[in-house]
């Protein structure tokens, strides 16, 4: 009964089929190879746009931290929730990678910033003060780290003021394919068309091994070479990048990484209800794949002595991830052992 993270989660055998087919021959390296060139014409079809620029990492917090950090200048702020990944988890790497550049936190509900508090921090914003850090990109994350979903019109509105401001638009797309199937929108509505600049979009939490996508859309693909050099500078350019863009191609292609999302979000439904059926309150709308309940000190031992994993959480609540592995049984066992 592992509820602890969607990355303890195997990896989906088309990824390791895929890792397979490509595991012969000599190919070019760092990213000049075949898979990584037929990649491109993948991810055009899932985005509808040939207007991006990419690159493959493989784990989130270096996705991030290269993102930000060709938006952002040592002298710089971006703007985020208080609850971020990339405040929470990810140990100051956007500051390092940016040499310097900050963070300014925001509040808001499940991890959702605060529309007001995200105004006030723009109107507030004057780049010509030289005793203050002024914005430079703003970070929304899509599920959010309190597992709620952001519709594509509420990231429009951020994105439109930010570029009003000046602002770049960052996107932390660690469960994109959860928010994209609890929301029930495109992937192209959810990033470009709705004015995100960079996307870091995650495929490990969904079924891969570890292949994470940094995209860069429109305009912003004037940073595609800075990219690359941040990433050659950081050790994050693989050698062997076929072994990456295999991943990608098989989550992607037939629309798997929304199939295996749309399963562990149902999966996170079932458990959901299953918790309130039970009298348990839920601290969140249950909009992905990960369910935050509140539980009573007794009850939570009693879910760990029968072998259970999930996380606790701040302000109380107890984290429990769904996975595309989960089955029916493990949700049964879990209520079971409560």
């Amino acid at each position: 009964m592992n509820f602890g993270s969607d990355t303890t989660a195997p990896a989906h055998p088309r990824v390791l089929d895929a890792l397979a087919r490509v595991n012969s021959g000599a190919e070019a390296s760092y990213g000049s190879d075949t898979v990584t060139a037929r990649l491109r014409g993948v991810i055009a079809r899932v985005f509808e746009t040939d207007d991006f620029d990419f690159w493959l990492t493989a784990s989130g917090t270096a996705s991030n931290a290269l993102a930000l950090s060709c938006f952002c200048p040592p002298t710089g702020a971006i703007l985020c929730h208080e609850e971020a990944h990339i405040e929470r988890d990810e140990r100051g790497a956007p500051t390092f990678f940016s040499g310097g550049g900050q963070l300014r936190l925001l509040p808001g509900f499940g991890a959702k910033i605060d529309p007001l508090a995200f105004a006030r921090a723009v109107d507030a914003n004057n780049p010509d003060f030289v005793h203050e850090t002024p914005l430079h990109a703003v970070s929304l994350t899509n599920l959010t780290e309190c597992g709620m979903a952001y519709q594509p019109v509420e990231i429009a509105t951020f994105a439109g003021r930010a570029k009003e401001a000046g602002l770049a638009v960052h996107l932390d797309g660690a469960r994109l394919a959860n928010a994209l199937i609890g929301t029930g929108a495109m992937p192209a509505a959810m990033t470009w068309r709705a004015g995100v600049d960079v996307l870091t979009l995650g495929l490990t939490k969904t079924g891969a091994i570890g292949c994470e996508i940094i995209l860069l859309f429109g305009a912003a693909r004037a940073k595609a070479g800075e990219l690359r050099v941040r990433a050659k500078r950081s050790g994050h350019m693989p050698p062997k990048m076929r072994y990456l863009a295999a991943q990608a191609e098989a989550m992607l292609e037939g629309s798997l990484w929304l199939k295996l999302a749309g399963h562990a979000n149902d999966m996170a439904r079932d458990l959901a209800e299953g918790f309130e059926r039970k009298g348990f309150k839920i601290a969140y709308p249950c909009e992905g794949n990960e369910v935050f309940v509140m539980l009573p000190e007794a009850s939570a031992r009693k879910l760990q002595a029968a072998g259970a994993a999930f996380y606790p959480w701040p302000g109380g609540a107890s984290r429990f991830v769904c996975s595309w592995s989960t089955e029916a049984a493990d949700i049964n066992a879990l209520l079971g052992a409560l």
